[in-house]
């Protein structure tokens, strides 16, 4: 979010179009949230309702910082101290404080987590201890949530945001070693109620938020929300429009069945922002609303529609059954005048050669999973047991455009270059993959001190691509991998545990070697070892670990020029600490550091130790809520967050670096009445110029400036 230049003598009047703007888009769908009040006034009596639980997970924290339990890390709802793994848990309450309306802001504030490239501002995409997750960066309740091409993930529907760090393949097929996130959506609820959150902020931010939830009937609750976003961009030549609608239903069909159905609906029109030029290595030449594209290009038109239908079954005291299917259809189109592919920046360095461009990547995505789930005990050993399997497709279609280059100086820009008609066709293609997999994992308890964890799953994917540039061309492979973990934990005291772990990893590696030969996959084999601590109220919580993470089959060059082999090997070593929680009635933190050796350790052009790119050798974050009340009972709060992300390689070359920075954040809130809250959050208090992330060799993303934001939550 950023700040215009002429701030101070615009705000009154930015304030009025912001506050009218908004309470046109609350009066648009307010008549959602309170449509269900005559249905409702005859169906709330609650204690004729079935005794089955609809909820996104049985942790009672989300108040707090600490959660308790996981479900993403086993796929069944474990206690946080008896897993063998780094999990860490962002409840509802912290994103709440840190006043989050993306994914993306919620990452600093969890160790080990890294900036990437997003590709212009329009997608997530960030490393996990070093590895990137861009296909399988997130998971939705458990099923892939950013495969194919998707715009980056709001909040007004998150429950709750599980980092699960470490291999995942052993649950869930091909991923990245260092860990995935799995999001938990906000379910419907048989109590009644409804709020909306308005928004205003000094980068043009305008945002409005319904959540409406409630019984339809004693066996059939509902929830809808419903956000509408304009502004929030680095320049006042660029901007941003988003909306989502979100339904979902909750039938208790009877007291042991449960049906759900989750739908979102998400729209985006947003500039492909590639950013700043990065000038031969030096950064800072140019200020951060500088625009080197074209603003008559327009935006990008992003749109992510996603389906997901859950049925769960208690079968008997021991045994649960629960089936489910996903279906995600998306969609980017749009133009933008980028740097050429070749010779972008000339010798004066101030002239960029651009070339217009037009991209077309749509995608679908559809999963089905299955599983069964057994509680029971073999002699003093007690056992949860689950055996699952997985089927899914994704198609993948990438179209893209591009003219003769135009130039422009990046400290002069005129804007304005004629509409070069698209003539190089640069990308043409279609990409199939199909995968299946079983599973099976047993959770051991051996004694009240003593957990044990084994599972195995194994994968069978098939791959295609038809590529259409210079003829038709059809490659395809098919691959099996077998993804083990096992960890053991130990218990020593009611506050404490104590684990070790190791499990290995795949994901497929596209294309083909100078023979036409499919590649192996990529495989990773990982070590941890970490010391959880707890209080015995459970209000206070800590991770420490130490990871070392082996991965072979990276993609390097070949001897023959233009092509790759599976020879690569990366590596990564390293330290997280995280502390959270409520430390009392008045404070709560949440604290992280990470220290990370990611590196190169074999390739065909790189020297063995070159750094990731994009990956810090140490990153920290604080964040601070002191709560407290006036003489007269109203509650109010006020705390802060800092961040700081060391220097990191900007480039797979490590020819230049980005430097190190830190932001500090200042938040606050006032609870004017029992149903209204009002908010002031600063962000990037001290202005300080930085760059989160790059794109390899030439651009470079500007951190935001200095933004104050606004808000109001009203319960209804």
């Amino acid at each position: 979010m950023m700040m215009h230049r002429g701030f101070a003598t615009s705000l009154p009047c930015r304030c009025a179009t912001s506050a009218a703007w908004l309470l046109t888009s609350l009066l648009a769908v307010a008549p959602l949230a309170w449509a269900d009040d005559a249905a409702t006034a005859a169906g709330s009596n609650a204690a004729a309702l079935p005794e089955i639980s609809v909820s996104a997970g049985r942790d009672k924290a989300s108040s707090s910082y600490n959660a308790t339990s996981t479900s993403g890390a086993t796929r069944t709802d474990t206690p946080l101290m008896e897993l063998p793994q780094s999990v860490r848990v962002m409840t509802t309450q912290q994103i709440e404080d840190l006043g989050a309306v993306r994914l993306a802001d919620t990452v600093d504030y969890v160790s080990g987590i890294s900036r990437l490239n997003d590709f212009g501002g329009t997608w997530d995409n960030f490393a996990i201890r070093g590895f990137s997750s861009t296909d399988m960066g997130f998971l939705v309740n458990g099923f892939p949530g950013s495969r194919g091409y998707n715009p980056r993930r709001d909040t007004a529907t998150i429950e709750r945001i599980e980092f699960l760090k470490g291999p995942a393949a052993a649950l869930y097929g091909s991923s990245e070693p260092g860990g995935t996130i799995n999001i938990v959506t906000k379910k419907p609820q048989f109590t009644r109620k409804n709020s909306a959150e308005l928004s205003a902020g000094t980068g043009g931010l305008r945002r409005a938020t319904v959540d409406s939830t409630g019984p339809l009937s004693q066996n059939l609750a509902y929830r809808l929300i419903a956000m509408t976003e304009e502004g929030d961009s680095r320049s006042s030549l660029l901007n941003n429009r988003r909306s989502l609608v979100a339904p979902s239903l909750a039938w208790v069909i009877d007291k042991d069945t449960l049906l759900n159905y989750e739908a979102e609906f998400l729209q985006a029109s947003t500039p492909l922002d590639r950013g700043l030029i990065n000038v031969r290595g030096v950064l800072g030449t140019l200020p951060r609303d500088r625009v080197l594209n074209e603003p008559s290009d327009g935006n990008m038109a992003m749109r992510s529609n996603t389906h997901q239908l859950t049925l769960e079954r208690t079968l008997s005291e021991q045994w649960r059954a629960r089936i489910g299917a996903s279906y995600k259809e998306s969609s980017f189109d749009g133009y933008y005048t980028e740097a050429a592919l070749s010779n972008p920046l000339a010798a004066d360095n101030r002239t960029l050669n651009r070339t217009r461009t037009w991209r077309q990547l749509p995608s679908r995505d559809t999963s089905f999973q299955a599983e069964l789930q057994g509680n029971f005990n073999t002699g003093a050993i007690g056992h949860t047991l689950l055996i699952g399997a997985e089927a899914s497709t994704l198609w993948m279609n990438t179209e893209i455009l591009r003219s003769a280059n135009t130039p422009i100086d990046i400290y002069n820009p005129v804007y304005g270059s004629p509409l070069l008609p698209l003539t190089n066709r640069t990308s043409s293609s279609d990409e199939r993959q199909r995968v299946k997999g079983v599973f099976v994992q047993d959770q051991l308890s051996l004694s009240p001190q003593w957990k044990l964890l084994a599972g195995v799953r194994w994968d069978q994917y098939k791959q295609s691509i038809e590529n259409r540039v210079g003829g038709v061309t059809t490659t395809s492979q098919q691959q099996s991998a077998v993804s083990p973990r096992a960890g053991i934990t130990y218990l020593p005291t009611a506050w404490s545990s104590v684990y070790v772990t190791a499990g290995k990893s795949f994901r497929a590696n596209s294309g083909v070697d100078a023979s036409g030969r499919a590649f192996d996959p990529q495989h990773s084999t990982a070590y941890e070892a970490g010391l959880k601590l707890q209080t015995t109220d459970e209000r206070l919580g800590a991770n420490f670990a130490v990871y070392d993470i082996t991965k072979t089959n990276v993609l390097t060059a070949s001897d023959t020029p233009g092509f790759q082999v599976a020879a690569g090997e990366a590596k990564s070593t390293g330290f997280e600490a995280d502390a959270y929680g409520q430390i009392d009635a008045h404070w709560r933190l949440s604290a992280n550091f990470a220290w990370d050796n990611a590196r190169v350790t074999k390739d065909k052009t790189l020297a063995a130790g070159t750094r990731l790119a994009n990956i810090p050798a140490y990153s920290a974050g604080l964040l601070v809520m002191r709560e407290d009340a006036t003489a007269n009972g109203a509650r109010y709060g006020l705390g802060g967050g800092v961040n700081y992300v060391g220097n990191r390689s900007g480039n797979t070359a490590d020819t230049y670096s980005l430097p190190a920075y830190a932001t500090v954040k200042l938040l606050s809130y006032w609870q004017v009445s029992k149903n209204v809250r009002l908010s002031l959050d600063v962000h990037n208090l001290f202005n300080r110029n930085y760059y989160p992330g790059s794109w390899n060799n030439l651009y470079v993303m500007p951190g935001a400036e200095r933004t104050v934001v606004a808000r109001m939550k009203i319960d209804l």
